[in-house]
Order: structure tokens, then sequence, then C-alpha cells
């Protein structure tokens, strides 16, 4: 969603929440600014160690006095464990258009308990901001407190289900765990202020998803508070509040590539997963998105959510999502291009090198002559430049004139699409007429003007340019036509037919000659403009451009290559040679005044992956035996509680956090004496979407119970309770009624809670039980001692989200270096039915060639009526849950870095089945899910 003007403008003058985009006072903070013609945009961001201020006016930012369009992808680092591709993601955005990153800093990852605040390794903060820096981005930071994102209880720790004090608000308790958290994570920002000129942070968003109470004293309160302790701890960049009730918000939900998460079941896209997600909402809904955003009054902020959705691995995720979270969005889970980056490579390139975007005033109403077409009118008041935006909802393909607009020949919209053209733009020396296809981008490459015009395979594209004088254009490709008439050049040509399209225009009066290029979607992927020192550059061919750097006369230029392709380059004078990754390419000059390849880039070699076999296998679960030592376990005998889910009279407090047990699964094992007459026991428990319950007594099963599959109704309910109901055996029960009246006998109950509620309207709903709530006997009430086991103690390295209480993690069954030698070995698939958990182990080698980025997924698959899900650990990582008869998740990302692409690997299963079915597992694969000859270096997590 994008901050309007209307908002940006109500935000500056607001007397409750004038601060929000204002400074510190210093004079390099964000203060309000006189307006500003249209111009030049800022240079590219570098923390390049000097001052830099601030501004807005209600048309946009204002960096050092220019005017900022700022485009930023959303990512979450918490999202993709591995530091090294950090780099990898954040340069294929900077390449496609965005200017911006937007991360969220999640206070549950980076702190295990009270006072402990860990950014090293896959939580180091400062590595991602250098590494936007680096880069070319600006951050917009969003460290919460709460930050919604889909993540456990919307980011607040564990821990903080078990303490006092009303979360998200003036609380007294809760602020002082607010001023740790906010002390710990701006001492990272505050290194990393673009003001300052130490890096690139150019935003600060407070809180998250606030509508619920921001006209509550206490919410009002609580959002003071944090503005005052943010701008105490040396934050001077202006500040973003998210969320402002219902006349003023600036984001809370995806605006642009992404889509709604998709819950457990697949409810939202037909049990199709985010592959769906991606079709339904392609490029076209993209584009509609963008630019009537866009069109909205000229907005000139913009939050594009998300644009890379990445893993929400171990026990990261809220319940209300699975594994992944791709989200449709235009860089896939396995870090690929889609074609839905083609609208955010348009129309932020647009933004960057047109600067009469940057300053739109709504203008006067423009019709076309199809009422099935919208068209939005916008106006620079600087230059004169006018901007369309057609929009069609329809199903159906519509061409049209605009005669409000003086084009007097067809526009074509795709079906439920949307188009940006524009009349009396400055493209470097010469104006355009009118076009009936967007413009991308144009900049001056050494002797000449460069324009790009981009728009959908087969379409027309017509160009008119003002020439006073008759030129004489050349075609450098076969496709292009023109006709010259009262001043007027005609360009036309057909999108995609032979790939870019080139028309050259001179001897119109004008000294410099002007290149107009055409390009499809597809086309307009492969065209990378680039700033250096000694202008701009225009790379066309390879799938990606990382970097471009000119040394003498030599253009150095880095990047990807998937399929063999040709390279053409246009630059600044003087440059006469080329190297690609490193190595020279040999090139002549065209007739287009670019360096072209004499042959193609090579593309990349697919590498082969290996089958996994040599499984060895090993059951689990002892803790469901009678005489299973738990003198270690903590003893659950607390009679009150921080939760918002009542104690039952009577019964001691069972909730899994108030033992310090937040995240995965948990034991309970309850002993008493005497169970003569009992023929049934009930157990009431508290737990996220899909959570169940497996109970033995005396070490004999008596069952699972599960919590339904959600319906689109049900999706996004955080907290599900249930009773679940066991009754005896016969022969349990006979045996019970013929010991002895001192007999010991133990419940043991395993219950995996699947995470805390997001607490999405601030009500404390995060705190709601996880765990057994009550447990009730029939027949008989023996006294029963509770013990409690979940989790130990976080791992160092891995954080305290991967790994729960089952006994192979506390024992390290998980861990590369386990010594499995005495387990069984075995064969897939498996069809063996258990109550309980089975652990299976193999490991596997790769050997890709170092200059190949393969990304290679793990395939699991079964006869969907087998009742069983598995715990998927790949050395040491938890990296996802699969429910094999729920979904609808079947492939699952192995990050390179955790993933060894050169060396030995260990994989381990964790399967937990309710012994009604076969359990599995089934077919277990891996699959190479992208690869490119390029790719960024990566070092072992």
């Amino acid at each position: 969603m994008e901050l309007s003007r209307r908002t940006f403008h109500a935000l500056a003058g607001t007397a409750a929440l004038g601060f929000a985009l204002t400074g510190s006072g210093s004079p390099t903070s964000a203060n309000p600014a006189r307006t500003a013609p249209t111009g030049p945009p800022p240079p590219v961001p570098r923390a390049d160690g000097r001052r830099h201020e601030i501004g807005f006016d209600r048309y946009s930012l204002l960096i050092d006095g220019r005017r900022l369009v700022l485009w930023p992808g959303e990512m979450h680092l918490f999202r993709l464990p591995s530091p090294s591709l950090w780099r990898d993601v954040l340069e294929k955005m900077r390449a496609h258009g965005h200017n911006a990153v937007s991360v969220c800093v999640a206070w549950n990852h980076h702190s295990p308990a009270p006072g402990r605040y860990d950014f090293t390794g896959v939580r180091d903060l400062d590595l991602f901001l250098r590494t936007a820096a680096e880069t070319g981005l600006y951050v917009i930071v969003r460290p919460g407190p709460y930050i919604g994102a889909d993540v456990d209880a919307g980011g607040l720790p564990g821990w903080l289900t078990a303490t006092d004090g009303t979360a998200r608000t003036s609380d007294p308790t809760y602020l002082r765990y607010v001023d740790e958290w906010l002390t710990a994570v701006n001492a990272v920002v505050a290194r990393r202020l673009f003001t300052r000129g130490t890096g690139t942070v150019l935003l600060y968003r407070i809180e998250d998803e606030y509508d619920a109470r921001v006209g509550e004293p206490a919410g009002r309160a609580y959002r003071s508070y944090l503005y005052e302790k943010v701008r105490a701890d040396g934050i001077d960049v202006p500040l973003l509040p998210g969320g402002m009730g219902r006349n003023g918000r600036w984001a809370s939900g995806s605006f642009g590539t992404g889509v709604p998460s998709d819950p457990w079941g697949g409810s939202s896209f037909g049990g199709k997963g985010y592959a769906e997600a991606r079709r339904i909402r392609d490029a076209a809904y993209e584009r509609r998105l963008h630019l009537t955003g866009l069109a909205g009054g000229g907005s000139t902020l913009h939050h594009v959510s998300m644009t890379y959705g990445g893993t929400s691995w171990g026990w990261l995720p809220a319940p209300t999502v699975y594994t992944s979270y791709d989200c449709g969005a235009a860089i896939d889970e396995a870090r690929n291009a889609t074609p839905k980056l083609a609208p955010s490579h348009q129309i932020g390139q647009l933004l960057r090198h047109v600067p009469d975007l940057a300053k739109l005033d709504p203008a006067k109403r423009v019709r076309a002559t199809d009422e099935r077409i919208g068209v939005h009118h916008l106006t620079n008041p600087d230059t004169g430049a006018h901007v369309y935006v057609l929009r069609n909802d329809t199903g159906e393909a519509v061409s049209t004139t605009l005669p409000d607009a003086g084009i007097d020949v067809p526009v074509t919209v795709g079906a439920r699409d949307a188009k940006l053209i524009a009349a009396g733009l400055r493209l470097g020396r010469r104006t355009l007429v009118h076009s009936t296809v967007q413009p991308m981008l144009s900049l001056t490459a050494g002797r000449q003007d460069i324009a790009v015009f981009t728009g959908r395979r087969g379409e027309m594209a017509q160009v008119v340019l003002e020439c006073a004088d008759e030129p004489t254009p050349m075609r450098l490709d076969a496709e292009p036509a023109w006709a010259y008439n009262l001043g007027k050049l005609n360009i036309t040509a057909p999108l995609g037919a032979g790939g870019l399209s080139r028309v050259r225009v001179e001897g119109d009066g004008v000294d410099t000659p002007m290149l107009v290029l055409f390009a499809d979607d597809a086309t307009a992927l492969r065209l990378w403009p680039w700033e250096t020192p000694s202008g701009p550059l225009l790379v066309y061919g390879p799938a990606l451009l990382r970097s471009a750097e000119l040394r003498g006369s030599t253009v150095h230029l880095t990047g990807d290559t998937i399929g063999a392709t040709g390279l053409e380059v246009w630059g600044p004078r003087g440059i006469t040679h080329v190297t690609w990754n490193g190595r020279p390419v040999p090139t002549r000059i065209s007739a287009s005044g670019s360096l072209l390849a004499l042959r193609p880039l090579p593309g990349v070699t697919r590498p082969a992956l290996p089958a996994l076999d040599g499984w060895r296998r090993r059951a689990e679960n002892p803790e469901a035996e009678p005489d299973f030592d738990d003198s270690e376990w903590t003893t659950a005998d607390r009679t009150t509680t921080f939760s918002t889910t009542p104690v039952p009279e009577g019964q001691p407090v069972l909730f899994a956090d108030d033992y310090g047990f937040h995240y995965g699964d948990v034991w309970y094992r309850g002993t008493w004496t005497g169970a003569s007459g009992v023929e049934s026991v009930s157990l009431a428990y508290s737990t996220g979407t899909q959570g169940l319950l497996m109970a033995w007594l005396d070490g004999e099963p008596l069952g699972t119970h599960r919590m339904p599959v959600p319906d689109r109704s049900r999706a996004r309910q955080g907290t599900w309770t249930a009773k679940a109901a066991f009754g005896l055996p016969e022969e349990l029960r006979e045996r019970l009624r013929e010991e002895e009246p001192e007999a010991r006998h133990v419940l043991s109950v395993l219950v995996r809670p699947m995470q805390h509620d997001m607490d999405g309207r601030a009500r404390d709903t995060h705190k709601a039980a996880r765990g057994l709530t009550a447990v009730t006997f029939e027949g008989a009430g023996p006294e029963v001692t509770w013990r409690i086991q979940g989790a130990t103690v976080p791992d160092p390295v891995r954080g305290p989200m991967n790994n729960g209480g089952l006994y192979g993690e506390r024992e390290g069954w998980h861990l590369p270096e386990h010594d499995d030698r005495d387990w069984k070995e075995t064969r897939l698939p498996r069809a063996e039915r258990r109550q309980g958990v089975t652990w299976y182990r193999t490991g596997f080698r790769l050997d890709v060639d170092p200059g190949v980025d393969a990304s290679v997924g793990l395939v699991l698959d079964d006869d969907p009526g087998r009742a069983y899900r598995v715990q998927i650990f790949l050395n040491g990582w938890n990296l996802g849950q699969y429910i094999n008869d729920v979904g609808p998740q079947h492939m699952f990302v192995l990050p390179n870095g955790i993933l060894r692409t050169r060396g030995a690997n260990t994989l381990a299963l964790a399967v937990l089945s309710d012994g009604t079915t076969p359990s599995g597992p089934g077919t277990v694969r891996l699959t190479l899910l992208g690869a490119a000859a390029g790719g960024v270096p990566v070092k072992p997590v």
C-alpha cells in the first residue's frame, strides 16, 4: 500500500503525529522543505561519510534537495538464514528497479530470554545494513516492537508470554522490555543512518497493525513513548507509524508483488499453494496494482510487499501459515526471477530515470472513447509533462483512443491490466509528443540519448517525437517503421518479434542522436541501466547485471546467465573493452553505437543431483514408557499465570510458556498411585492451527487428537482449543483393576503447539495458552504430579526457534555430527503404523561448480491418506514442517550456505504419526529449482 500525498501531507501537519516525519532539530534531520523543482534524482545511496538531509513536501521525499520517488521491495532477513544470500536478493532487487529495501527485524529472532540480544550470524543486522549500502539501496527499517509479518506472536519474543503487563500499551512492565529491545536494535541501526553518511537507513517504521488501540489513551501514550525512545536512541531519520486508524495509515498489508499468505490446507488458493497464487496474481495484476497506486494522487512513497518472501523455517511461522512464505512474490523462494518482476522492473527504472514522475498533480479529467477503460490524468507543474494511467477491469483486451488528450491512435490495455503512457515528456534533448506504450527509461550514454519503451508481446507500439526538421531515421532492426509529417516523427514497432528493436534518429536539427529501443516484457527484463561516476551505462542480454565498474577504457561487468546470450553495452565515451565476470569479452562497435559481443556469453550447465538412499532409522518417544527417568524435568505445579487463558479450578498451570518452553513440541508426564476405576481421561489443550496431542497410559497408546484443517473462514484463527477424550481399552482397564493399590501409573502426553497467535488487534492474544490446559478422569480422581519438558537450551548458532522438545532433538539426532551407525538400515518408502516419532537420517554429497548458483529443494510426497508429519533438518537446521495429509506444501527450499553445494550434507527427518494409518515417509528426493552461471560467493552458515 502506498503513502498517498494526502496522507504524507497530513502526517507533516497533524499535531498529534507531527513528529512522525520530522527530525530532532539537527542540521541533518528530516524536516519539511520548500518545494523543489523537477530535476535529476539523488545519486545512488552509499555509506559515503557525508552528512545528508532528508526533507519532504507534498510531492515527495527530498534528499539533499533532490526529489526521490521511493520504490522499496520488501524482504525479511530472518526468512533467509544464509547471510551470503542476502546480497544475492538485494542485488536482484537493485537490478530490477528497486531503489530501497524494507526489512522487518523480529524481536523473537534476536532475543532468547529477557536481557539477552544476539546480532551475530544469521541475526547480523549490521551485516544486512552494510550489504544494502554496498548494493546501493536505501533501507526502511521496521523493528516493531510488533511487526506482524506472519511470524510467531507477530515478532514478540516467546518469553514475553509469561510476563506481567499488557503488551503493545503503555504498561510500565511491557515498556521496560521494549526499552531493552529498542536499545539493542537501535544501537545497530544508529550506526548505519543515511543522515550521518555511515549507511543508507532512510526511514524507520514503528510498530505495525495498531488500528485497534490508536484511539485509546493507552495506545496514544504507547505510540508517543516509542517515538520519544527512538529519537532518544539517536535515530534522526523520518519515522513512519505502522497503523494510524482509518483516515491515515501507511501500510498494513501487501501492496504489490506479494499476495495474502496461505494457511495450512491451502484454502486461499484451492490447495495449490503459492504457484497458483503467482498464476492468478500475475504480471498484469501487478501492473494494475502498482500503476493504480502510482496514479492515486501522484504518490511517491510506496511499500511493495513481498518482493522476496523466503522461508518461515523452524518454529518461526505464525500458526496461520506453513513453512513456505513464497507469497507468490516476484523473486521466488528459491531466489529465481519470475515474470512478475516485469512491472516492477519497468516502473522502477521509469521512476529512477524520468524525474517528471516525482512531482505530479491531478489534472483535468480525460475520458477514453471506450468507457471500459478508466483514465487517471496527472501532470508535472514544472515541465508540463502529462501522465495517463489506463486501467482495464474487464476480462478482455480493450483498444481505445484518448481524444481529450490528443491521442487519436488506438491504445490497447490487456484484460485486467493497466498501462502508463505519457505526453510532453522530455527524453534527453527531444520531446515525446505521445506514445501508446510505456516509457521505461531515458538516459544519455556517450554521444547519444537513449529512450526505451515497453509493452506486451505482440503489441504494436507507436512513439511520436517532436522533430522541427525532417530527420533521417535509421532502422537498425527489421521490425520498426516510421513516417514524418508536420514536425512529428511517428515510429512504430511490433513488440517481441525479434527481441530488442532499435531505431536511431538524427538529422532533425538536434546535435545529439537519439536511439529509440522497443522491448516486450521478456526483453525488458534483459535491459540493465547502471550509474557510474563517468556517466550511465545500458547493458542488454544477460539474465542479471549485478555490478558495472569503469576502469580506464574497460567496463567490468558481473552478473548471471542462464542460457547462452548476447551482450551489448552502451556507455560513456572512451570505453573500448568489456569483461564479464572477470573474463575479457571480444566486441565490436555496432551501428547503434554499442559494444557488441562477437560471440554469446555461455549459459549454465545444470548440475546433477544424487538420489537419496542409505537411510537409517530409529524410533523414539521413550517418554511414553512408565520407567522413563523424568526426575530432571520441570515440575508443573504453578497456580497462577499471566496467560489470557484462565486456569481451570482445582488444576495446576500446565501451560508450556509458564515453564519456559515457547517453541516446538512439549512433553508432559503425570504420575499417581492407585488408578483403579479410571475409565477414561479428558485432555483439554490449546494450540495454533493444526496443533495435535498424543497420549499414552503406562506405555500403551490411548490415541491422537488433532485440530481441524481450517477453511477459508477460519484461516486467520490464531488459537484453537479442544478436549481430547480417550477411553481406556478394556485390557488396560482390567489390568489396572488387578494391580496393587500402590502401583505407580504414568500418563504421557505429547503436544505440538504450532506457535502463538499474532495478536494483530493488540489484545494480548499472543499470551493464550499453548499445551495442556486441564486433565480430568472418569471413574476415579487420582492426585496427579505433573512434570513438563520442552526444548533445551537454545542452539547458540541456529537460535531459539530451531528446536522443540522431541527426544531426538534433545539428544542431538538432528545434528550432522551425531553418530548414527547403530541405527537400523532402511529403505523408503516406509509404511509402518506407530503412534509417536521415528527418525530417519541419510547423507549426500554435492559437487556444484563454484561458478554456478544452483538452488536445490527437497520434495516429499506420499499417499495423501497417510496421516503423518515431518520435521526436516538439514545439517542441523530445522527447515520446515511437512503435513502429508493436509499440505499444500511438498517442496522445501534448502538455502545455499546451510546446504553445502560442494561437500557433504546430513538430512534428518523426524516423522510424527498417529498410528491410525501407514505413516511413511514416501518419496523423498532432491530437485533442482534453478541454476545460473554467476551468483555470489556463499560462506557456510
